[in-house]
């Protein structure tokens, strides 16, 4: 039984449900206040639970009264297109990601207006497609050291394969982006996790316990953090250190980018080596994290789908034989995108785009008030009935390019929508590919009988748990 209702999609358009306002638009549905304890619950412990609920009982637009706070909740191309595109300037990043900033700061993730703007200008051209190309060697060597790690394990226990698919995304943004190597860092991953609990432990909290507070979360961030800061302060200084060798490496790298772009117009350089600081932490978490959240839910979808991983073997054969993968191989390998487009509609890394009103606004007939907290689900969005067939079931011929569909662009928005697309798609598709391809094609991965796999909503959309799974040759 829902805390929010049973659920039942109701027949009538959205926009006739609400109740007027004085104002413009009415407000939309949702559950009573007698509600909120056990939403604020599900927020705490469910919250793909909670909307996927919400949306099932009240529609594609639900207001979500939980204490507070109310939170708009929108499940609609067409509102998804209106708030993160077409008015996408009254919109700044939201609940969750406001209250990352207290966490990680002020890096591309979570900054806004110029500042953010700026961010953008000096990162954009590590991503351009003529540059990524170039590094698809790096991708398929760090997929073959994947590869190979697992190999040796063939037959053994089993082997955590999101902690794996951390440790290969973390190598790839290091080789690609930062010129470094991270896995002397073995620390990240497990930083990142705290920093994920932080970040929505201030969230549910309102950001108002201290953090000073000696409770163990709060400890527990305040050691990663310090590790994340070693590392940022690691990169800075070997980069430094190189150029001043005569052996800057990539001049025109992502951290040389930085550093030029790092002092501001006061001067203040403890100011300039803190935000420089809060750029590296935030671009290693982003770079890293989603990718591996798509992998390891894609592996745990091959692995219930053996049709699809024989298929994946038989195209990698064909396409790659017992070669590494190249960039030119991108569009031969189109079952493999396919599957990865697919993965990404059921669990999207970023499973919720949240944002504050600045001004009051309508959307699709209902009022939004200036400072509301909005919320686009591409969780609940990408599995809405009246845009995706029989929604909760894996298949990739959904994206097959020679079966095009008749379903709205907004409808599909793995990588966000409008100015703050994501920067990495690119990079992170074809990570995604080269792996899945390389794994396909020499290894079967194995979940443990009776042991499923669980979405857990933090920043990303992590396997709650980790993915144990044994390892084979094929």
């Amino acid at each position: 039984m829902s805390l929010i209702g049973e659920r039942t999609r109701p027949a009538a358009p959205a926009a006739r449900r609400g109740t007027r306002t004085g104002g413009t638009g009415a407000v939309p549905p949702g559950p009573p206040l007698s509600a909120t304890p056990g939403l604020f619950a599900k927020l705490v412990t469910d919250r793909i639970g909670l909307f996927t609920d919400a949306t099932a009982r009240y529609g594609d637009a639900v207001r979500l009264s939980i204490g507070p706070k109310s939170i708009y909740l929108f499940n609609h191309p067409d509102h998804a297109k209106h708030v993160l595109a077409d008015n996408s300037g009254n919109y700044h990043k939201g609940i969750g990601l406001a209250e990352a900033r207290r966490v990680i700061g002020d890096g591309l993730l979570t900054s806004e207006g110029e500042l953010w703007r700026a961010q953008r200008r000096t990162i954009q051209p590590m991503f351009q497609n003529k540059r990524i190309a170039r590094q698809d060697e790096a991708v398929a060597q760090e997929a073959a050291h994947l590869v190979a790690r697992l190999r040796a394990h063939a037959g053994g226990p089993p082997v955590d394969i999101a902690e794996e698919m951390t440790g290969l995304t973390l190598g790839v943004l290091g080789r690609t982006l930062l010129d470094a190597d991270l896995g002397a860092f073995g620390s990240i991953g497990h930083s990142f996790e705290a920093v994920q609990d932080q970040a929505m432990f201030e969230m549910v909290s309102l950001s108002m316990v201290p953090l000073w507070l000696p409770l163990p979360g709060h400890l527990r961030f305040r050691r990663a953090r310090r590790e994340l800061y070693r590392v940022a302060d690691h990169l800075l200084a070997s980069h430094l250190r190189r150029a001043g060798d005569g052996d800057g490496g990539d001049g025109d790298g992502l951290v040389a980018r930085l550093l030029r772009s790092g002092v501001p117009p006061s001067g203040d350089l403890c100011a300039a080596h803190q935000r420089l600081r809060e750029e590296l932490v935030t671009l290693l978490l982003a770079g890293h994290e989603t990718t591996a959240s798509t992998l390891s839910w894609a592996f745990h979808l091959i692995d219930r789908h053996p049709e699809v991983g024989e298929r994946l073997r038989e195209e990698a054969v064909a396409v790659l034989g017992d070669r590494l993968p190249r960039y030119e191989d991108l569009h031969r390998l189109r079952y493999t995108a396919m599957v990865v487009e697919e993965v990404m509609r059921l669990y999207p890394p970023v499973w919720a785009l949240t944002r504050k009103a600045l001004a009051a606004d309508e959307v699709g007939g209902y009022h939004v008030p200036a400072g509301a907290d909005v919320v686009v689900s591409t969780y609940t969005l990408h599995r809405n009935p009246a845009f995706w067939d029989d929604p909760d079931r894996f298949d990739p011929e959904r994206f097959d390019p020679e079966r095009p569909a008749a379903r709205p662009r907004y409808a599909y928005i793995p990588f966000g929508a409008g100015p703050r697309f994501c920067v990495g798609n690119h990079l992170g598709m074809m990570e995604a590919t080269f792996v899945i391809a390389m794994v396909a094609r020499e290894l079967r991965l194995a979940g443990l009988p009776g042991r499923e796999a669980f979405p857990e909503a933090m920043l990303s959309l992590r396997v709650r748990g980790g993915l144990p799974m044994t390892v084979r040759a094929v």
